[in-house]
């Protein structure tokens, strides 16, 4: 079937779109020059303009009369989609004018891999045996069905203590996405586990016929059944054809099945696009396989074009010298050293401190005295291998009234009271999905987890689950509220329009969460946000399948920014600071033991990551960077020597050859002593009696 949109013809352009881009970025943007051509990867360097490379692609595609409804763009996340949609939409239009936003409005299938893959699902639903009206559990609704599973196989009341629900479902997803085997999982990632193997089979096994039955999948399955699928060549074949051009962002950080799917969609690679850079790969942990990327050129019988981005826009010349060096001891990498015109005689700098206090010290008085240099807060950030590292930072900071932000808190659906109301739609959507139902059942005061079951089974047994709970009885203590939510779920279940629904799952709920929380009025404020962010979606259903899968921040987390017009420093793992930016930026404890991690220090693998993460954290700087070195550090929770003080040495990823790099200081011991108690009078008052005595 010809998909091409009606009178849109190719259009004969002027390239001056294309001229504010560098050589090596048009040779990736004019790879094929619209043609489905051979693969192509395009190796980016940090700051090397990546983003901006592959939407000029997209738009360039689109210009040269490529369908749009026929692109594939893959990123990882719902916000790095729109963004990308938007940029291709400006930069079409230069040549297009108001052509281009009908074209762009075509690019519809733009989104995450598990996006994409959840709406493939249900297109090809009725093919693969699954029923097109599932619903998809997030990982704590997953870790909860893992949980009832665990507990009807008796895997809960064990001798020994068996693993928790949390680390069942990650044994799970790691298995699953890195397409490994449970005993090499389990010896290599969760070796205090090792002996639950044979359990975990059968607590994995139920776990899936559970899903089945209920007709939900997890996050893990929107990759693993789209897998599945592509493992059919006739199905495969239909699913490839559909796009002529697939693009991939960040591709270092694909998993086993995600290249899968790749490679079943374009067994040839003809039109696929892959932008990522190996240097980069840190997510491991999530099954992430750098082999992806490294062995993409040799994957395809035409060899892949390799297109390098090798000049940086972020950061200076001397910082440059620095992380190069540092990434250039890695044992395998696609060879490209940064550069940039950014020239500075600014070093980056290896501060010695005496211990953990003292870093934090340091760190505050650098902050300070940038800050009245002109440097506002938000444009500094302190970076870390770990959260916990920053523990003594964050004291100082409190002390000193420093505001700080700490990326890595809670997500808006981790949120209790937003997980209330989403259980209560998802119950309507599915009735069979027992975990939101043992949700929502248990809002209502009198309703523990034996009637909650009772309930659900009920609803399961009736022809149809409204009856089923009109005619079950609950508890007395719940009779009174028993009525309203069997009123709500039929309202419901018979679908009133959009996003109504919610704001009737609201209204029932307010009562409860006046009995359940100290803070109603901040979390019903959370609730109205919700129907804000709901208005923008066509149906109860992708709501719910969006949200779970690219969930937005929330608007009361703690962990969130002050005001917006106040000014804060940045705190934040290296893990989380991948793709961001700052003009001064702090790294803590670069020491052996923190980077690399001593629990990472088992296979080349893992070292060769650790080296990696740290090349990320000095790419973030744009003017100024400062590696600092405790003397000694505090060790946390280790189970054969517990917590302690250790000495510590330089990370080993800045070897003695690479020091002419950097620039060695210390923090002054000198300004510690000067801070010391002063001498005081000869004298002994008792305050507390005085303070008594005020009161008598």
């Amino acid at each position: 079937m010809d998909l091409r949109i009606p009178d849109s013809p190719p259009v004969e352009e002027p390239k001056e779109y294309l001229a504010r881009l560098n050589k090596e970025q048009r040779a990736a943007v004019e790879h094929g020059d619209g043609a489905v051509a051979a693969p192509l990867l395009i190796i980016a360097g940090a700051g090397s303009g990546k983003t901006n490379t592959l939407a000029h692609r997209v738009a360039h595609l689109i210009v040269k009369g490529v369908d749009p409804r026929r692109i594939l763009l893959m990123t990882f996340s719902r916000r790095a989609a729109a963004e990308m949609t938007k940029r291709v939409e400006r930069i079409a239009a230069e040549v297009m004018g108001d052509k281009a936003a009908v074209l762009t409005e075509g690019l519809t299938w733009a989104g995450t891999f598990h996006a994409v893959g959840a709406r493939l699902l249900r297109d090809y639903a009725p093919e693969i045996g699954l029923d097109p009206a599932f619903t998809i559990h997030d990982r704590e609704d997953a870790a909860d069905l893992m949980n009832l599973v665990r507990h009807e196989l008796g895997l809960s009341k064990t001798e020994g203590r068996f693993p928790t629900k949390a680390t069942c479902l990650s044994i799970y997803s790691r298995v699953v996405n890195a397409q490994a085997e449970l005993e090499p999982v389990l010896a290599r990632s969760f070796p205090w586990c090792v002996g639950w193997a044979e359990e975990l089979k059968t607590l994995f096994a139920g776990y899936v016929e559970a899903k089945h039955s209920q007709n939900v999948l997890d996050y893990d399955d929107l990759l693993l059944w789209w897998a599945q699928m592509c493992a059919e060549p006739a199905i495969a074949l239909h699913l490839g054809g559909r796009f002529d051009h697939i693009l991939v962002d960040e591709y270092q950080d694909t998993n086993r099945l995600q290249a899968a799917v790749l490679t079943a969609l374009k067994p040839d690679g003809r039109g696929l696009t892959v932008v990522g850079d190996d240097a980069q790969s840190i997510y491991s942990f999530r099954a992430a396989e750098v082999r992806n990327i490294l062995d993409f050129p040799k994957l395809f019988s035409e060899p892949a074009e390799i297109v390098t981005l090798d000049r940086n826009y972020r950061s200076t010349d001397a910082l440059l010298a620095a992380a190069n060096a540092v990434i250039g001891e890695a044992s395998e990498r696609f060879t490209k050293d940064l550069w940039t015109d950014r020239r500075s005689f600014e070093k980056p700098q290896l501060v010695t401190v005496r211990d953990e206090a003292g870093q934090a010290e340091h760190v505050c008085e650098e902050v300070l005295r940038e800050r009245e240099s002109g440097t506002l807060l938000k444009h500094q950030a302190v970076l870390f291998r770990a959260s916990h590292h920053s523990g003594p930072l964050e004291v100082e900071l409190t002390r000193r009234s420093i505001p700080y932000v700490k990326f890595g808190g809670l997500k808006f659906l981790d949120s209790a009271h937003v997980k209330d109301i989403l259980a209560a739609l998802r119950l309507a959507e599915n009735p069979r999905d027992r975990v939101a139902g043992f949700r929502v059942l248990q809002i209502m005061q009198g309703i523990g987890p034996s009637a909650a079951g009772a309930a659900v089974e009920a609803m399961q047994r009736a022809l149809d689950p409204v009856l089923g709970l009109r005619f079950f009885r609950p508890p007395a203590r719940a009779e009174a509220d028993w009525p309203g939510f069997v009123e709500l779920f039929s309202r419901l279940r018979a679908k009133p329009a959009w996003p109504a629904d919610l704001e009737q799952a609201r209204l029932w709920y307010e009562p409860h969460l006046e009995r359940l929380h100290e803070d109603p009025a901040a979390r019903r404020a959370d609730l109205l946000t919700l129907e804000q962010i709901a208005a923008g979606y066509p149906s109860r259903e992708r709501f719910l399948t969006d949200l779970t899968l690219d969930p937005p921040d929330a608007t009361s987390d703690e962990a969130g920014p002050p005001h917006r017009d106040e000014d804060y420093l940045i705190l934040s793992t290296i893990h989380s600071a991948k793709g961001q930016e700052w003009a001064k930026v702090f790294v803590l404890n670069a020491v052996d033991g923190c980077i690399p991690s001593d629990l990472a220090t088992g296979e080349r693998e893992e070292i060769e990551e650790e080296r990696r993460l740290l090349y990320v954290a000095m790419t973030r700087a744009k003017d100024s960077l400062h590696l600092i070195t405790p003397q000694r550090f505090f060790v946390h929770g280790q189970a054969s020597r517990g917590d302690r003080h250790v000495y510590a040495s330089r990370t080993r990823f800045i070897p003695d050859h690479v020091l002419d790099r950097f620039e060695r200081t210390s923090w002054p011991l000198a300004s510690a002593v000067s801070k010391g108690r002063p001498p005081v009078p000869e004298v002994r008052i008792d305050l507390k009696a005085k303070m008594r005595g005020m009161w008598r």
